[in-house]
């Protein structure tokens, strides 16, 4: 299909009562539509367990656009594409049902036998689900048939490779589509745009030039309701195993010879495969664990992790992980890339901080004047946009210098409209462009990675809570730069440093 096609497909969403589904599916394939972008060919079936008729799914959909949409008042023939199935993922009868509507709606709204099946739901259903839909039929189509999953694939490598045998019962790599929402992210799609489209940077990407790379991923926000979820993941397999090694992939890959899905994720493969591997003792000595206590966050009072809902009261989940990260290749050898993700931290933030090295020679030394290094900050969330650090000449008749900002905002200086991540992932996968999720390759990598690290975590008891709501983390993340005479870039503009 070519990308300024209207994608045409028969989608059906499991866990279509969910939180997922209210909040970001629907209103994104809403957004779609009223653009344009989405055919009027187009139909959705919602898959829950729940007993539901059609018309109160349908008011279902309604509520949860006009969350983000409360001005759009015409959203009834959006929502007359919408069906519902009450369904049980383990019983071949509930399977076939649903197969005879689909095929009922793909005669209908003319979707070519286009499907895509959307698993909004615990990850533990997504092996039984896809097996199901090979063994009843409900793969057999004229047309694509695509599978989309949500994070988390699998807990380790073990039982990633063991869902991913399951998967593959039913799908091929290729009609695999592994969410990664950061990917979605205008600005972190930019980061390639930043590299290769820019005489200016892609020849000084490189340990010649760079002294440190920083990725930062802060929240506010505790575990709130998710506490459940959280005491099996924790910020290592929440964030770093796909998040944080992603971005760190998309900043590190050589340049790929040509801007398709199979070349980025190639060089990107080629990032993940390079990265030193951390073990045993060394594990201490790269990477940092934290978990949040009582403080004051907004000027409201938060407790515990260990006090928050469905979280065990002695528990050693890590609400904050702070890394250093090697890449042992020609381009990067010596460059650390730290990472940082937690919760309850000091601000809602994710930025990239690429630090220039320094000058070889202080020509203001006379003035006992420090100068700043270059930075090239990417601001993803909340702002969006891209900050260049450098000196310049301070007003006035003598020579001292001093640090200015070139900055470019996406929702500021030139009001662009960035589209909502899921939106663009999903017009991706209806287009058949899988650039922008990940690979089994990068998954299996990934997990090599990190399991590394959890092992030792899981065997060995720290002191916890390490880090009061509020602030930057533990104080290890900052000694974790400091020996390698670093420090953390502010997490966002609006920081006020720590005492």
């Amino acid at each position: 299909m070519k990308q300024n096609e209207q994608p045409t497909a028969l989608i059906m969403i499991f866990g279509a009562t969910g939180d997922l589904a209210n909040r970001k599916l629907f209103p994104s394939l809403y957004n779609l539509f009223k653009k344009g972008n989405l055919s009027k060919q187009f139909s959705v079936i919602g898959v829950a367990r729940r007993a539901l008729s059609n018309d109160q799914f349908q008011e279902n959909v309604k509520n949860s656009i006009r969350l983000t949409n409360p001005e759009d008042t015409d959203i009834d023939e959006f929502v007359s594409h919408f069906y519902y199935h009450s369904h049980d993922v383990t019983d071949s009868s509930s399977y076939i049902t649903l197969k005879n509507l689909a095929n009922q709606l793909d005669q209908h709204y003319e979707t070519k036998g286009n499907r895509i099946f959307y698993l909004a739901m615990a990850p533990e259903f997504f092996g039984t689900i896809a097996i199901h839909l090979k063994e009843d039929g409900l793969t057999d189509v004229e047309g694509f048939k695509r599978l989309v999953i949500e994070k988390p694939f699998g807990r380790n490598l073990q039982s990633a490779k063991e869902l991913n045998n399951q998967i593959r019962t039913a799908f091929t790599e290729d009609e695999v589509y592994r969410i990664d929402h950061y990917l979605g992210k205008e600005m972190v799609q930019n980061i390639e745009v930043i590299r290769f489209a820019n005489a200016l940077f892609e020849p000084l990407w490189n340990n010649r030039y760079i002294s440190n790379i920083q990725v930062t991923s802060s929240e506010v926000l505790g575990v709130e309701e998710r506490g459940r979820y959280y005491e099996n993941s924790g910020a290592l397999r929440d964030m770093v195993q796909n998040h944080m090694l992603q971005m760190v992939a998309l900043l590190a890959m050589e340049p790929p010879i040509k801007l398709n899905t199979e070349e980025i994720r190639s060089e990107k493969v080629k990032v993940l495969r390079a990265m030193r591997s951390i073990k045993g003792a060394k594990v201490d000595e790269y990477f940092v664990r934290g978990q949040y206590g009582s403080g004051v966050v907004n000027g409201q009072t938060v407790p515990n992790y260990r006090d928050e809902p469905m979280v065990a009261p002695e528990s050693y989940t890590e609400t904050f992980v702070a890394g250093k990260i090697l890449i042992d290749n020609f381009r990067w050898a010596g460059v650390p890339f730290y990472i940082r993700t937690g919760k309850r931290m000091r601000a809602k933030s994710t930025k990239i901080v690429i630090q220039f090295k320094d000058i070889p020679m202080n020509l203001y030394y006379q003035t006992e004047q420090t100068l700043n290094p270059n930075l090239l900050v990417i601001h993803i969330q909340p702002e969006e946009g891209i900050t260049l650090h450098l000196n310049a000449k301070k007003a006035g008749q003598g020579m001292n210098a001093t640090p200015i900002k070139l900055s470019f905002a996406n929702k500021g200086i030139d009001n662009f409209n960035t589209p909502e991540a899921y939106e663009k992932l999903l017009y991706d996968c209806m287009n058949g462009d899988a650039t922008n999720f990940t690979h089994w390759d990068e998954v299996a990598l990934s997990w090599s990675f990190v399991d590394n690290i959890s092992q030792v975590w899981e065997n060995t008891n720290t002191i916890f809570p390490n880090y009061n709501s509020g602030t930057a983390g533990p104080k290890e993340s900052d000694i974790l730069l400091a020996r390698d005479g670093f420090f953390w870039w502010p997490i966002s503009n609006l920081e006020v440093e720590a005492d």
